[in-house]
């Protein structure tokens, strides 16, 4: 009966083994999907291939005999480069395959990427599905897939879906997703440089993290995220589940997105994380905001 389930399941490929795509291939693999995956840098991928997953050496090849392919890039100009050309990822895929799109590519990015398929490629069947959750979510399959285009005539990517995630929010037409995402990852920047200053003010008035959190707990304002980030503040440990060099990427993207809008908070984040990246905080998690402040108070 399960090698019956198992021939049922779509072949996926996934393209792009960062944090996130890594995490996905993984998570496809445990769940006995044939997995094929692909990623600049080969080596990201010795483990998967170690685990079942069958390593493509271009996009192209990654792809053959796939019926979902996800693409997990880090901007809308990386994504053209893998989606097109002769070793690009249309060049390899099946007559009415399956892309879901999933990183952060912002509005443009994702206009760009809709416009090159319909133009070479229509029978495709194309999914933005940027998702709403970090590395550690990814690996527990914790995430939530925000997902637009025709789900009727994709039907098969439902199964990937549910396979790498704990929900998918369906928002219509493809594209919607990409600017919903822009809009939860403002939320979540603008909560994160909060709750960085708040601690920092509560510190000036002589109360600990640990005050502060005991305050929150049980309240409306505790949100979980923002305690892992706490914790993050206690330790000194800012291994990254989003760097900080993205989230200064997708609150730029929000802000290109809604350029006729003031957006005063958005924009005085962005310089300050510039500022951070600058000097030389780029790398860890979002969360090394709340040293990087301390470092200027200090100064």
């Amino acid at each position: 009966m399960s090698q019956q389930t198992d021939s049922q399941q779509p072949v996926v490929a996934v393209l792009g083994l960062g944090a996130m795509g890594h995490a996905f291939a993984a998570n496809l693999i445990k769940k006995g999907f044939t997995t094929r995956v692909w990623n600049r840098t080969s080596s990201r991928g010795d483990d998967l291939v170690s685990a079942g997953a069958v390593r493509g050496q271009t996009p192209r090849e990654a792809v053959l005999g796939a019926d979902v392919v996800i693409t997990m890039l880090s901007d809308g100009a990386t994504s053209l480069d893998v989606y097109q050309g002769d070793n690009g990822l249309l060049a390899g895929l099946k007559q009415g395959g399956i892309i879901a799109q999933m990183g952060t590519l912002g509005v443009e990015g994702t206009e760009s990427l809709i416009a090159l398929i319909k133009a070479q490629r229509p029978d495709v069947i194309f999914f933005d599905a940027p998702v709403s959750g970090t590395k550690a979510p990814a690996e527990q399959a914790q995430i939530v897939v925000l997902a637009s285009g025709d789900r009727e005539k994709g039907a098969a990517v439902e199964p990937v879906f549910a396979a790498i995630s704990k929900a998918t929010k369906w928002l219509g037409e493809a594209g919607r997703a990409s600017k919903m995402k822009l809009v939860v990852n403002a939320w979540l920047i603008a909560m994160m440089e909060g709750i960085a200053e708040s601690t920092q003010l509560a510190e000036e008035l002589g109360f600990t993290t640990d005050d502060l959190w005991n305050v929150l707990e049980g309240g409306p304002l505790a949100a979980p995220y923002i305690k892992g980030k706490m914790e993050m503040f206690k330790s000194g440990d800012y291994t990254p589940q989003m760097q900080l060099t993205w989230a200064l990427k997708d609150i730029n993207l929000a802000i290109e997105a809604g350029s006729q809008l003031e957006l005063p908070v958005m924009k005085r984040i962005s310089q300050t994380w510039q500022s951070a990246v600058d000097g030389g905080y780029g790398d860890q998690d979002l969360a090394v905001v709340y040293r990087y402040l301390g470092s200027k108070s200090s100064a």
